[in-house]
């Protein structure tokens, strides 16, 4: 695309959000360019909690619908993406100092019944003096409760619905910000700018969808002649990862003094993640980290219900992460709502959508719901289509993961398994395009340490938008969390002087 293209949609912003509605866009035969500033999901997307819940805690405000929608949406997703969602207990030990166990179990009943739960097995008690669930929690807690939600690997969502508006005919550019945007009578003259090149790029839009996220607001100002008396609010949500501390696959759900509840989810295999905080940011997203006393307040949270004491010293690493919630005006951060607010501007002609709040479970939802809200705007286009359509890679007959790591472990009988389920669970039914013609190891090429080897960076490079080695290793893949500081230091090396860096 050179010179003023015209497109029908111009996406601004690379998360969920844009990704999605980019991908039902594509998806109803409009001709779609997503643009993003810096690399798909490096903001908000790729520092969640990384699952796709119902918001068990959102009962508490009365957010009856939000959580509905939510848990009809787990379902829907589960069913799509297989391969990198997946159902997860939650083991809540019940402190009687905080909520009553009484109001627990009537949220988790409300909970288990609102959305339709079909895959997902429902809440049980337990016993923590003698179910194997509670042999790491303290004795004073006695009783507990175990419901079920979903885990998801966030950044990769983002990229596999990027995937798909780029397979349904999208254009994805990364690292490719909005320079400018004007209305010329009912169309948008809209300038991108390659950060790598320099390169400009000229569009004529019929339509913009700002889906910048924390940037919302942001992006509102550089566009000529628009304004919104709507805003987001910003709030930081802060984690932790430490070496694993029990046995078993299950997660666990604890409440704190002062109300929040904290999860602490097993990850990677062999680590802990935990979180969230909630806290009021004001400060550049883009320089957000976690805060000391934010360590400590999990750390703590931690402790007060588990016998092996977590330290300072324990903690890997931390991630922040700035949620965009839509500014509802209420003054405690973790009660104002997380649901989504569209505000469509037909100011002289041209229609700018902006998109306020939202959470990573209702994503499809929200990219559905907004498209139909520019239903006016392109009466010819297609329908609904997305919530039977499964992600790429997750063309996985009756969304049967373990049936389907069954047969990709009899087509590669000589992968070790470790790699194998590496590459199930990131690839899915896509795994083959991405081991080609191997019928060995050495047929992967170079091996950086972990499950790394060079065929993953290459196919990474090629088909989902790569093009740093900090993009292969920290949100295409985990293998960071994997890697030593020197093997990390050896693949930048090498990705910096091969040819793929310049690809």
């Amino acid at each position: 695309m050179n010179g003023q293209d015209s497109v029908d949609l111009v996406v601004i912003g690379g998360g969920i959000n844009g990704a999605g509605i980019a991908r039902d866009a594509a998806g109803r035969g409009l001709k779609v360019v997503l643009c993003e500033k810096d690399d798909l999901a490096q903001g908000t997307s790729s520092r969640s909690g990384k699952l796709v819940h119902g918001g068990l805690r959102y009962l508490e405000y009365y957010e009856f619908r939000l959580v509905r929608e939510a848990l009809i949406e787990r379902e829907v997703l589960l069913e799509s993406a297989p391969h990198i969602i997946w159902p997860m207990r939650f083991v809540l030990p019940h402190s009687p100092d905080d909520r009553p166990a009484w109001l627990v179990r009537t949220g988790l009943f409300l909970y288990d019944h609102l959305g339709g739960r079909k895959r997902l097995p429902g809440t049980r008690t337990l016993d923590l003096t003698r179910d194997p669930e509670g042999t790491p929690i303290l004795e004073r807690y006695t009783k507990g409760f175990e419901y079920s939600d979903c885990w998801v690997d966030d950044a990769r969502l983002v990229v596999l619905n990027a995937l798909g508006a780029a397979e349904k005919g999208a254009e994805v550019l990364t690292r490719t910000p909005v320079v400018s945007a004007r209305r010329e009578g009912d169309v948008w003259s809209v300038t991108l700018r390659n950060s790598d090149t320099g390169e400009m790029r000229h569009l004529r839009a019929r339509c913009l969808v700002n889906c910048a996220g924390p940037w919302v607001s942001d992006v509102i100002g550089r566009v000529a002649g628009s304004n919104s008396s709507r805003n987001v609010r910003l709030v930081k949500g802060s984690h932790i990862i430490v070496p694993k501390f029990w046995s078993g696959d299950h997660a666990y759900l604890v409440q704190n003094h002062d109300k929040r509840v904290i999860f602490i989810n097993p990850y990677e295999g062999d680590k802990a993640l935990i979180g969230t905080t909630d806290i009021p940011y004001e400060g550049r997203a883009e320089e957000v980290t976690a805060d000391e006393s934010e360590i400590e307040y999990l750390l703590a949270a931690v402790n007060r219900y588990f016998k092996e004491k977590l330290r300072r010293a324990d903690v890997l690493h931390s991630f922040s992460g700035v949620r965009p919630l839509f500014d509802d005006g209420k003054g405690n951060p973790s009660a104002v709502t997380r649901d989504y607010v569209f505000d469509l501007d037909e100011t002289g002609g041209a229609p700018l959508l902006n998109v306020f709040g939202g959470k990573i479970t209702t994503f499809r939802e929200l990219a559905e719901r907004g498209m139909q809200r520019l239903r006016r705007v392109f009466p010819s286009m297609g329908g609904d289509w997305t919530e039977r359509a499964p992600l790429p890679g997750g063309e996985i007959p009756d969304a049967d993961f373990e049936t389907f790591m069954n047969g990709l472990r009899d087509a590669y009988p000589w992968m070790p398994r470790p790699l194998a389920h590496h590459y199930g669970r990131l690839y899915g039914a896509r795994t083959s395009r991405l081991v080609g013609r191997a019928t060995g190891l050495e047929g992967l090429g170079r091996h950086f340490g972990g499950q790394l080897y060079e065929a993953e960076a290459r196919y990474l490079v090629a088909t989902e938008w790569a093009q740093t080695a900090e993009d292969i290793l920290q949100r295409r893949t985990k293998h960071y969390l994997h890697l030593t500081p020197a093997e990390q230091a050896d693949f930048a090396d090498w990705f910096a002087s091969s040819t793929l860096a310049a690809a």
